[in-house]
């Protein structure tokens, strides 16, 4: 899963305030450039500067992301038995899930690139598939395709499939396993987050104590 995020944040991007909707495609590539540049260019995100790496993620990689329909297509059926608080709660813990994932992942940037294939759209089209590789000399192209959908703020990305594997479909089916534990939905959703609470808090404990070692 690491090496999965790893190439997501490789070709994600920036948060710009648009005058106009961009296409898909040119916005992928855009931003990719701009994150993989900032990463290229600051020795500090890749010997892990933490403050740095999460701000990054924070102003390039968050704005992209729909994570209520993430969470929503991640939890399946159960999300319709959620309550509006255990909504929010997994959003919330989904979200800072992968933000932590990003922050390790970036560190482990070594000059690879993207490349993004042109999309045609119909002006119709509310949701759409752009397709990317990531290219490293002396290893085999990367497939890396983004889910994205339409909406008042422009495109956005609610899954990303990595040589054929969907991120939303992977966590799908260790969300069911553990809501389904306690043998009471609700409990098991309630467990799950906690789940989510637990993982997140000693990722960042863990993250503080190796910036304190340095």
């Amino acid at each position: 899963m690491k090496k999965f995020i790893l190439l997501v944040c490789l070709t994600m991007m920036a948060g710009v305030a648009r005058a106009e909707i961009v296409a898909p495609d040119v916005l992928i590539k855009s931003i990719a450039q701009d994150v993989i540049t900032i990463v290229k260019e600051d020795k500090d995100i890749q010997a892990g500067n933490q403050k740095k790496i999460l701000a990054l993620v924070d102003a390039k990689v968050l704005p992209n992301f729909d994570f209520t329909r993430m969470t929503q297509l991640a939890a399946g059926k159960y999300w319709r038995q959620a309550t509006p608080e255990q909504k929010n709660a997994l959003v919330t813990e989904f979200r800072n899930m992968l933000v932590r994932t990003y922050t390790k992942a970036f560190t482990l940037y070594r000059d690879q690139s993207i490349e993004v294939a042109p999309l045609k759209l119909a002006a119709t089209d509310t949701e759409t598939t752009v397709k990317t590789r990531i290219l490293k000399a002396g290893a085999q192209p990367t497939a890396v395709d983004y889910q994205m959908k339409k909406s008042d703020n422009g495109w956005k990305v609610f899954d990303v499939v990595i040589e054929g594997v969907s991120m939303v479909t992977s966590y799908r089916g260790s969300f069911a396993s553990q809501i389904e534990q306690p043998g009471n939905v609700s409990q098991g959703i309630d467990a799950l987050i906690k789940s989510l609470a637990d993982m997140n808090a000693g990722a960042a404990n863990g993250s503080l104590k190796k910036a304190d070692a340095k």
